[in-house]
C-alpha cells in the first residue's frame, strides 16, 4: 500500500467532514485538476483508506434516545471464545460497535435502543445469551458531549 501526501490527507480530511462533496469542488479545494483529483478519490477508495460513505442519522428524531455503553467480561479468553462472541454480535442489529479491550474486561459494548426497557429487553435477550458471557456492566449516557469528531489529519 502506497503511503499518503498532504494532499491526500487534505482530500481525506474535507470528505470526512462533507461526504457529498463534488469532485469539482474538492478539486477547486485542494487545488488540483478535476481528473487529478477524481483519480486520486479513486485510489484512495481502491486502497481502502475511505471504507464508505452514508449519512449521519438523528437517533433522537428516529426513536433511539437512550445510548449504552457495556463493559462485558467472558468466562473464559480463549481463541474459540473470542471467535464465537464475536460472530454472535457481529449478527446483533442493536449493537453499533464492539471493541475488544484491554484491562478489566474483554469488550466495550456501544447499543442504542429507544428506551430502558428495549435495553432490558436487549440485556436479557441478547447480551446476556451471547457466547461466553459472564458478566456485564452497563453505563447510560446521560448526555452526548462530541460523538461524530473527525479524524485529525492536519
Amino acid at each position: 500500500m502506497q503511503d499518503i501526501d498532504r494532499i491526500d490527507r487534505s482530500i481525506l480530511d474535507i470528505l470526512q467532514r462533507d461526504g457529498r462533496i463534488t469532485n469539482q469542488e474538492l478539486a477547486e479545494r485542494i487545488g488540483l485538476s478535476p481528473t487529478a483529483t477524481s483519480e486520486r478519490m479513486r485510489r484512495l477508495l481502491r486502497e481502502g483508506f475511505v471504507t464508505g460513505f452514508g449519512a449521519r442519522l438523528d437517533p433522537q428524531r428516529l426513536g433511539f434516545g437512550l445510548l449504552v455503553f457495556v463493559e462485558v467480561l467472558l468466562d473464559k479468553t480463549t481463541p474459540d471464545i473470542f471467535q464465537r462472541f464475536a460472530d454472535a454480535v457481529i449478527r446483533a442489529p442493536e449493537v453499533l460497535e464492539c471493541h475488544m479491550v484491554a484491562g478489566g474486561f474483554d469488550y466495550l459494548v456501544k447499543t442504542r435502543l429507544r428506551d430502558m426497557a428495549a435495553y432490558r429487553a436487549f440485556l436479557g435477550d441478547v447480551l446476556l445469551a451471547l457466547p461466553g458471557v459472564k458478566e456485564t456492566r452497563t453505563y447510560a449516557v446521560m448526555e452526548e458531549v462530541k460523538n461524530d469528531g473527525p479524524l485529525p489529519l492536519k
